[in-house]
């Protein structure tokens, strides 16, 4: 059985605990790896542990795209590692650890973190772990597919503000949902919908509830967001800007020559969750 972890950029806190739970898992007998970043950290630094039998043995480096042949992926951090974790996870269970930030994808305390990934090991042994679905989102024109979004698709101008953004013509199934000037369109899981589309004055959505949020960003005329089934197809037309872009969560961007359309559909791999259920009024109550 192999385990990969994931602990924020930067965060000294993190990678602690990275090396606690390769102590607890080595004794388990278990392969871990982690990403590249962490491997560098530990390069530059001590954080082991003796336990009785000579120093826990460091583990491999692996980049995070090839996470999908591990067994269980721990991300350490907050939402933004988690979307980090996740590129690669494919159909590979995902534990979040939160650091104290929102953490809406982050169920596990720092103090519970240990004790939990070491118990998601055993249930993935005995095949009695209860893992959750969230669905992901993927936007394609004929000439390139972006990478599946947790968060959020994202169509807009090239800049934003006054003077800038672009025409666009949004259509749910071939129906017409509306048309104008907007910096541009958000489309969002409701996993996402605490984040940037929230920001940009759409609705909280329970993660229990099954649909996709469709909002305007800044939009002349503006219409009101509207949530969306998940076998629904969303279609953006831009047709008369010079540029645009299209991003999947804010990290992976493809340029978009107008005329053309994208089209945003559910992704036929979806993100699972290993671990405890989150409390979302908990967390929700830590958004300023």
């Amino acid at each position: 059985m192999r385990v990969g972890i994931v602990g924020q950029r930067g965060n000294t806190r993190a990678i602690s605990l990275v090396g606690d739970i390769c102590e607890r898992l080595h004794r388990k007998g278990i392969e871990v790896v982690v990403d590249e970043s962490t491997h560098e950290a530990f390069q530059r630094g001590n954080v082991w542990h003796e336990d009785g039998a000579g120093e826990t043995p460091r583990p491999d480096s692996q980049p995070v795209e090839e996470f999908d042949t591990c067994d269980l992926a721990v991300s350490i951090g907050g939402d933004g590692t988690f979307l980090f974790t996740a590129r690669g996870a494919g159909t590979t269970p995902i534990m979040g650890i939160n650091l104290g930030e929102v953490g809406f994808l982050n169920a596990v305390s720092p103090e519970e973190a240990v004790e939990s990934v070491s118990e998601a090991v055993e249930q993935i042994r005995s095949g009695t772990d209860e893992l959750r679905k969230m669905p992901r989102l993927t936007a394609s024109t004929d000439a390139w597919t972006l990478p599946a979004a947790l968060n959020e698709v994202v169509v807009q101008g090239p800049q934003r503000g006054h003077g800038n953004g672009l025409s666009i013509e949004v259509r749910v199934d071939g129906s017409l949902y509306t048309s104008g000037h907007a910096d541009g369109v958000l489309v969002a899981t409701t996993t996402g919908s605490t984040a940037y589309n929230l920001s940009e004055g759409g609705p909280i959505v329970h993660p229990n509830v099954t649909g996709f949020i469709v909002t305007e960003m800044c939009g002349e005329e503006a219409m009101p967001p509207l949530v969306v089934d998940t076998d629904a197809t969303v279609t953006v037309r831009i047709d008369d800007a010079e540029s645009a872009v299209a991003l999947s969560d804010g990290r992976v961007r493809r340029s978009v020559v107008p005329p053309a359309e994208i089209h945003l559909e559910r992704a036929e791999t979806p993100v699972y969750i290993a671990g405890p259920p989150l409390d979302f009024f908990t967390a929700l109550g830590k958004l300023e």
